[in-house]
């Protein structure tokens, strides 16, 4: 299929994904919740903590990350029970004692309603992840929340050495940023980027983006920074692996991510293969941004969508 018609159709979906109407609409209409979420169990552990975790010691053999979804609370209470949820995977990883780190959006905290409110709730996620040494990395939103979301993480990492941040490798920005917080101890997590922006302020996917992306691999592998790669595509995998053969850096200092549900066969082989990696699980109710963005990622999963929806 055209590569410009499939981008079209991952362009209109990341615009379906931003608009809360429409994401309302879906949540709260009990048919339609049904209907599209028999298309999203394919890509989230479950509707609980609990069954995520049993899919976690499913996959045993690999270190998981495990995020409760949400995004852009609005009040204080929405974001302090968030927050709760989000020291309830700590305390389970810890008793549990599971090989998994824990990702979190800083929208669903509090950032929406205030910085501070969102860095008193991430103080008590770090607090209590910091029992175990637990990992808590920081997930990208859309452009709009980027400033807020790195000062957020400059304040954090000043006492908290197991936070980590994303950055999106097709914004123009992330130069700059990246040269910032490299010079943090916190792990950089890189993806490529899922968010619709404004013309102008990133990089359109296609080979300039992967240069762009193996660029930021290979500058935290050369200097032995912490990192994830988060991609699936299997391209870059397999010049990440050299760039990794190259520099040798130590075992927890790199590890390839995949999410639940997409290419997880990849990530095996290149565990089978003596790499580090990671699976991303994530649960609960508010999936439809999360299911909108896997589809705009790869446009022809809406056929497996549509599929997973009709399926009886």
């Amino acid at each position: 299929m055209d590569r410009q018609l499939l981008e079209i159709g991952a362009q209109a979906l990341r615009k379906i994904a931003l608009n809360e109407d429409t994401k309302n609409h879906v949540l709260t209409n009990p048919a339609l919740f049904q209907l599209f979420k028999k298309a999203a169990n394919r890509y989230i552990g479950g509707e609980t903590l609990e069954e995520t975790i049993v899919k976690v010691n499913a996959f045993y053999k690999l270190k998981c990350s495990i995020e409760f979804m949400g995004e852009s609370t609005r009040t204080e209470e929405e974001s302090n029970f968030a927050a709760d949820e989000f020291i309830r995977i700590a305390e389970q990883i810890r008793l549990q004692k599971l090989n998994a780190t824990i990702s979190l959006d800083l929208s669903h905290i509090g950032l929406a309603v205030s910085n501070e409110l969102c860095l008193k709730n991430l103080n008590s996620i770090c607090q209590e992840a910091s029992k175990s040494n637990i990992e808590v990395i920081i997930s990208a939103e859309g452009t709009e929340r980027t400033d807020a979301i790195l000062e957020v993480y400059k304040q954090g990492i000043k006492t908290y050495d197991h936070l980590a941040i994303t950055l999106q490798a097709y914004l123009f920005r992330t130069k700059e940023d990246f040269a910032e917080l490299i010079k943090e101890k916190g792990r950089i997590r890189i993806v490529k980027g899922a968010f619709q922006t404004a013309e102008g302020l990133s990089i359109p996917r296609g080979e300039k983006l992967d240069e762009v992306y193996l660029d930021y691999i290979e500058q935290l592998l050369m200097q032995h920074h912490k990192c994830s790669i988060a991609t699936h595509d299997a391209k870059i995998q397999e010049k990440a692996k050299q760039l990794i053969q190259k520099y040798k850096p130590e075992k927890e200092n790199y590890e390839f991510e995949s999410l639940f549900g997409i290419g997880n066969g990849q990530l095996f082989l290149l565990k089978d293969e003596g790499y580090q990696t990671k699976l991303y699980f994530v649960y609960g109710k508010e999936w439809y941004l999360y299911l909108c963005n896997r589809i705009a990622e790869y446009p022809m999963n809406i056929f497996q969508a549509l599929g997973d929806i009709i399926e009886e």
